[in-house]
């Protein structure tokens, strides 16, 4: 009895033992993926899962630490035991879990997952967007097969990424052996430090010979993602915080990211400093540079950041100070990661991002700047170019069509590898419209300033008033494609003019000109008031002398020239066409003639300024004389009323 109390004694020691020992590496392993050591914890997660040593707790940092390294297919596989025991997570673990998915190209569970994730976390905008594009795969596979994807031909077994242009080479970033006798190990990647690195570039725009950039610029720490100057004398990278000797940390003793500039002096580069926009206490990286240079692009997650990081911009001043960082807004960042910006010359942002639809891991997408310089509709670029992995950092040539962008896809040498691109057909934006125009004086066709345009819907919605500049010129900005508006344009002493417009269903500028007539002009004896004012002919029908109701309306604009001129003179003539006997046709013109006379009169025009005559058919406007054959049309031309001006005073 005694011998089974010491051996039950000694079991219970060694199991407390064990126990203990186990809490310590839990407590370790804790600790490592606390500062992000993800490669650390996983090795000791790792161990003491394979010991039988589980909890949901080990299975959900696990899967944690696999994701945030990029080891996607590990992660699925880790969150998959962790969900069939059914644990009560945050919703951020069913997205985290999507992407994972996503990565061995379960897509249908991965939705479901995200249909979880929309449940329990409807306001995030990643939700609202996986909710809004479920049939994004069926976009992404019409944007595919755009590009030509191969190995660029400098790729290490270690992670190289980040290209950048400068002069006729490319510089990237590499976390390959240099051979040094000191080895820096990152903990997060279990890789070197990375340095950056030039390569001399094919004339199809393979990579080859490499050899480091600078010693000046690469130091114990890491150095990426550069861009430079079009001259080659300014350089923007990414550094971890560290320089002049000094390494900063934030409150939790991390050595967060930062960008700095430095200048080419000679072959060296010298003064290497941090933007002023930088902090201890968040990261700022991978900047790029917009066509002008005068806006730098990068990923932070300073304040006012919506996810885990975000694309801003900052303008960069002709004195060398910058402005004040500008977050791209919603309708690029998401509450995931939008990272790796590249900005080409067509105005084009390329950007990686987890957070919009797409194939797994991150994705490349585009995205057009508007007239206004912002970005909206986002476009994921498809495959090849994206995969069920990680893929960033796409760099861009317009002119050849030739890049390079950066992935950690199957059949890889490395963690991260270089791979050229071939784009063999552009990008298909969706359809942007907008509309501009010139107001002129219909008679001179001089422009005409200051005069009030007003822009309606085909359902004459008021949606915009602008007002011309000096030069006649008005802007309404973006339109809707393929659809109908109405311009109202108006001027003191013209007539308003109403300009119906159809907007073409294509990319462009619909460009609309529009001619105002002056309500006032200069006649003289002898001018057709109906001529001088663009008034219609006084129609009559056939036989008849009786005012029409449209030739009412007309009339009514020249009751209003003679009303607003009551010094005006006119005399009336009526006309026929030549059907009927010459007589009769005279005595139906005179009684048409009459008729005009006596509606002016009754609508308050003195008898005295007025004279009538009736003409017949001796003064035909055309060919259809007696026994000629002629279309109602023709005949309809003839029966008219004409109003000259016999005195102006």
């Amino acid at each position: 009895m005694k011998k089974n109390y010491i051996i039950v004694l000694l079991l219970s020691l060694v199991t407390i033992q064990l126990s203990a020992q186990n809490s310590l590496i839990e407590i370790k392993a804790d600790k490592e993926y606390d500062r992000y050591a993800y490669i650390d914890a996983i090795k000791t997660y790792e161990r003491m899962y394979e010991k039988g040593y589980k909890s949901k707790d080990i299975l959900l940092k696990l899967a944690n630490a696999y994701y945030f390294n990029g080891d996607l297919e590990n992660a699925a596989k880790r969150y998959t035991e962790l969900f069939e025991l059914n644990p009560i997570v945050v919703p951020e673990c069913y997205y985290r879990y999507a992407q994972s998915l996503k990565s061995i190209k379960e897509y249908k569970k991965a939705d479901e997952m995200m249909a979880i994730f929309n449940k329990e976390n409807g306001n995030d905008t990643r939700a609202k967007l996986a909710a809004s594009q479920k049939d994004y795969l069926a976009v992404i596979k019409k944007n595919s097969g755009r590009y030509i994807i191969e190995n660029a031909g400098i790729n290490s077994k270690y992670s190289d990424y980040g290209t950048a242009y400068y002069k006729n080479k490319i510089v990237f970033t590499s976390a390959r052996d240099t051979g040094s006798f000191v080895k820096r190990v990152d903990p997060w990647t279990g890789e070197w430090f990375t340095n950056l690195y030039e390569s001399e570039v094919s004339a199809d725009g393979t990579l080859h010979s490499v050899q480091h950039l600078s010693k000046k610029l690469n130091t114990k720490f890491h150095e990426s993602t550069p861009v430079f100057t079009k001259d080659g004398k300014t350089a923007y990278f990414t550094r971890n915080n560290y320089n002049n000797g000094k390494r900063g940390k934030d409150a939790t003793e991390t050595t967060l990211l930062k960008v700095y500039k430095a200048t080419l002096k000679g072959d060296k580069w010298e003064d290497t400093t941090e933007l002023p926009f930088n902090s201890d206490n968040y990261s700022v990286a991978h900047p790029s540079l917009s066509a002008d240079e005068k806006t730098l692009y990068f990923a932070s997650d300073m304040p006012g950041t919506f996810g885990q990081s975000d694309i801003f911009k900052v303008s960069i001043n002709d004195d060398g100070t910058y402005g004040t960082p500008e977050n791209l807004g919603k309708g690029i960042n998401t509450e995931g990661k939008e990272t790796f910006p590249f900005i080409s010359d067509k105005n084009e942002l390329y950007f990686a991002s987890d957070g919009h639809p797409g194939l797994g891991g991150l994705d490349v997408f585009v995205s057009k700047a508007k007239q206004d310089g912002s970005f909206k509709d986002v476009l994921n670029v498809g495959e090849p170019l994206n995969s069920s992995n990680d893929d960033f950092g796409l760099l861009m040539d317009t002119k050849s069509k030739i890049g390079y962008v950066t992935s950690n896809r199957e059949g890889g040498m490395g963690s991260d590898d270089i791979y050229k691109v071939k784009e063999i057909k552009p990008i298909e934006y969706p359809c942007e419209q907008f509309m501009t125009g010139i107001v002129t004086d219909l008679e001179t066709g001089e422009p005409i300033a200051n005069s009030k345009a007003t822009l309606s819907d085909s359902s004459y919605k008021l949606i915009k008033t602008v007002t011309t500049n000096k030069d006649g010129k008005f802007d309404f900005g973006q339109i809707d494609c393929d659809s109908k508006y109405y311009i109202k344009t108006e001027k003191e002493a013209y007539n308003v003019e109403e300009t119906p417009v159809v907007v073409a269903d294509n990319s462009g500028t619909t460009v609309v000109p529009i001619s105002l007539e002056r309500t006032l002009k200069k006649v003289t004896v002898g001018d057709d008031l109906a001529k001088a004012f663009g008034i219609k002919i006084i129609y009559f029908d056939l036989n008849k002398f009786n005012i029409r109701s449209d030739a009412a309306l007309e009339l009514s604009k020249i009751l209003d020239v003679m009303l607003q001129n009551p010094t005006i003179k006119i005399d009336i003539r009526s006309h026929t066409d030549s059907r009927q006997s010459d007589a009769y046709n005279k005595k139906l013109s005179e009684s048409r003639a009459e008729s005009t006379k006596n509606w002016l009169i009754q609508n308050g025009i003195e008898k005295s300024r007025l004279t009538a005559k009736g003409y017949g058919e001796s003064l035909l406007v055309n060919r259809c004389t007696d026994g000629v054959e002629c279309t109602e049309e023709e005949h309809q031309a003839n029966r008219r009323s004409e109003f000259v001006i016999v005195s102006m005073n």
